[in-house]
């Protein structure tokens, strides 16, 4: 059996991208996977302060982030894609970087993720997510409009 990977945001792009790969999980009958990367650079010089708040605040965004972004997600999906089991998965690092990995690394199939989502200045200058994944990512990346 196939497993994919639902890269997912606060975007509307977010949604309409665990939309399609519901519809084509139900079909096919694939595990999915909904993750949600919490930008996080491992390249800051943190002081010995930080260092020891860091474990902290990490678990804390997580925990937010599960409540304020994949939660509400699941149960959207849940009233409309019930028969379709799904797990979650939060991490630190760079989104694009992250979702190649996990790909890889838990032997899945594909990558969804929508064409626009959480945007700033400083993806105008560097690329999205979506771009990064379509010329790295180790499976195929489908980019939904």
């Amino acid at each position: 059996m196939e497993s994919i990977l639902v890269g997912a945001d606060r975007s509307e792009g977010s949604r309409r991208a665990l939309r399609f790969a519901l519809q084509r999980a139900r079909v096919n009958e694939w595990k999915v996977t909904l993750v949600h990367v919490i930008q996080w650079s491992p390249y800051s010089f943190p002081t010995l302060e930080d260092n020891e708040k860091r474990p902290v605040v990490m678990k804390a965004a997580i925990e937010r982030a599960q409540i304020e972004i994949l939660d509400p997600l699941l149960s959207w999906a849940g009233s409309a894609f019930e028969d379709i089991g799904i797990t979650t998965v939060i991490r630190h690092g760079k989104p694009s970087e992250v979702l190649a990995d996990l790909a890889s690394e838990e032997g899945h199939d594909m990558i969804f993720v929508g064409r626009t989502g959480d945007a700033n200045l400083r993806v105008a200058i560097f690329g999205s997510t979506a771009n990064r994944l379509a010329q790295h990512a180790p499976v195929p990346v489908v980019v939904v409009p």
